[in-house]
């Protein structure tokens, strides 16, 4: 070892470390906007649930919620609709799944899979046609269901897309009866 070099940190390393972090530092604090503008803003996180009074809904009528800047459609249905979707052949459907976030991916489009279990009656979809994104006219179209004027796809009284060119059924999306009267959905 020569005289100039020890094996003691001298000055000059301390400078170079110190340089380094704080070099360090300065990068995070200038990277850190473009990293938390990534995040959802709070309108977004604010609509992840939605409540919905349902209280009103009479028996055979229809409202639209809005969540996630999509509409929901949310039915009481009546027993003679429920009995027209239970009585379709599953083999006709042009989507056999049942689409619903509550169930497991594969579960088949059953009209007791498009409903919520325990409460047949109601039934929760996100309004938008699986086909370009349209709005569906309810109680409309060839099945009772659901209509879309844009390019003719027609829905039964389950959602569930019976002809016309939209591919999928329309989607349950996560939900839960949080009373008699609100569904939470989200």
């Amino acid at each position: 070892m020569s005289v100039n070099e020890s094996a003691e940190p001298t000055r000059r390393d301390f400078l170079y470390i110190a340089t380094g972090a704080a070099g360090a530092v300065g990068a995070a604090a200038a990277v850190w906007p473009f990293i938390d503008q990534m995040n959802p803003d709070a309108g977004t996180l604010a609509l992840a649930q939605v409540d919905v009074d349902i209280s009103q809904v009479a028996e055979g009528q229809s409202i639209t919620a809005k969540w996630r800047g999509k509409p929901i459609f949310i039915r009481q249905r009546t027993a003679a609709e429920i009995e027209e979707a239970k009585t379709v052949d599953l083999g006709a459907l042009k989507d056999p799944l049942a689409r619903n976030a509550n169930l497991p991916a594969d579960a088949q489009a059953t009209d007791a899979n498009r409903a919520v279990d325990g409460r047949e009656a109601w039934l929760v979809m996100v309004g938008v046609c699986t086909h370009l994104g349209c709005v569906p006219l309810g109680q409309s179209g060839d099945f009772d269901g659901w209509y879309c004027p844009c390019h003719g796809s027609h829905y039964d009284t389950a959602g569930r897309i019976r002809q016309g060119p939209a591919p999928e059924n329309m989607a349950i999306p996560a939900l839960e009866f949080v009373n008699d009267t609100t569904v939470r959905i989200g």
